[in-house]
């Protein structure tokens, strides 16, 4: 009966202290999604130092990826951070970089215990941070909300492990699936709801990627527009083989302020590339090839090789629809607006069917919300 008991006291403790590192591992996720689209090609990490059950120290990657998230905790948890826990999203880093490790500065703060939600996959850690500090007599869990840490370092994964950027094709489709009016004529599909929201998924992504005919149709700026949020503009990309870019287009005027990339064909005119140059945009050739269009494949590391890590593709419907036919994207926002666009409308998938989204195997929906009379279904790779 006594040892009955005691293993219900034991359970108990053990159920409450998983309950307490849950929480303070959400609240170390949450502050890492604050440097979402802001620390490539550095992952957004959040940690916070608990000591005693209370928060002395919290902190996140900052902008450009410096400091870290672990070394921003221990400098304002201070002396309170000895003998002191360290919930962390991603394992700290291990070798020498841009900065000193982050498990040199962990041993240096006298922390007693690190819980980690995830092993990083770059070679250069891989193991090695958590190694050092089992080694440095400090306690390591790793695993505690493993799935929603995969999630939000997902452009770092794939960046490390594919050598490209982590896909969000986003779409806005009428209620009978189209993306605009015939012509290509544009059609306000989304209401202020949705569109605010889509202007955050910007804010929270590296770069932001359109054809050109979309920039032909819309003459788009594609930075972020909420209040106070006009810093946190993605890199802006156009898939252009032939350099057709209006010197006048939005994009070009705002090349000095908003980074331009130019993805073209080494065939492409030297002298339009060079006008390209001169108002500030940057050029990036890659090899021809004999289908039409540039290769995405190839695109992709292009971007990886530049540091970006979480690419938003927005459009059209035919650049859409390539993504989706190469297997490239690997979540898709898909807002639906309550009006119907009716016969002649560009279909959301050029020559493909919506379908090949939504009834595919290849997806499965990880999350849905409402916006007012719009709705969003996410999908992502099953």
């Amino acid at each position: 009966m006594i040892f009955r008991i005691l293993e219900d006291q034991i359970g108990e403790k053990l159920r409450a202290q998983k309950e307490t590192d849950r929480r303070f591992m959400q609240l170390a996720l949450a502050l890492g999604r604050r440097g979402l689209g802001r620390t490539w090609p550095n992952p957004a990490v959040g940690a916070v130092v608990v000591k005693n059950g209370v928060i002395v120290g919290r902190g996140w990657t900052q902008a450009g990826g410096r400091p870290h998230a672990e070394p921003e905790a221990l400098r304002r948890a201070g002396e309170a951070a000895r003998g002191a826990t360290l919930y962390v999203s991603l394992e700290p880093c291990s070798h020498i970089g841009r900065s000193p490790p982050c498990a040199d500065a962990v041993i240096a703060a006298g922390i007693a215990r690190v819980v980690t939600a995830i092993e990083d996959p770059n070679p250069l850690v891989a193991g090695q941070g958590h190694a050092k500090l089992r080694a440095a007599g400090i306690a390591v869990d790793v695993g505690l909300c493993a799935g929603e840490a995969t999630q939000d370092h997902a452009g770092h994964f794939r960046r490390v492990r594919d050598h490209r950027p982590h896909v969000i094709l986003k779409l806005a489709v009428s209620l009978d699936g189209k993306i605009a009016a015939a012509g290509y004529k544009p059609v306000a599909i989304s209401g202020e709801a949705a569109r605010t929201r889509v202007h955050l998924l910007r804010a929270q992504c590296d770069a932001i990627l359109v054809g050109i005919g979309t920039v032909q149709a819309d003459d788009p700026l594609l930075t972020c527009r909420l209040p106070g949020m006009e810093k946190r503009s993605p890199v802006r990309v156009v898939l252009d083989t032939a350099l057709r870019i209006s010197g006048a287009s939005k994009l070009v005027h705002s090349a000095r302020t908003t980074p331009l990339w130019v993805m073209t064909s080494e065939t492409a005119e030297a002298a339009a590339a060079a006008r390209l140059g001169a108002a500030g945009a940057q050029v990036v050739r890659l090899p021809p090839r004999q289908a039409p269009g540039l290769d995405l494949a190839a695109v992709l590391h292009a971007l990886s090789e530049r540091n970006i890590t979480r690419l938003m593709v927005e459009g059209g419907s035919r650049v859409a629809s390539a993504f989706v036919a190469a297997d490239l994207a690997d979540e898709i926002w898909l807002f639906r607006g309550p009006n119907a666009i009716g016969e002649g409308g560009i279909a959301a998938l050029d020559a493909l069917p919506l379908d090949a989204i939504t009834r595919s195997p290849a997806y499965r929906v990880r999350a849905s919300d409402t916006f007012d009379q719009d709705t969003l279904t996410i999908y992502e790779r099953a």
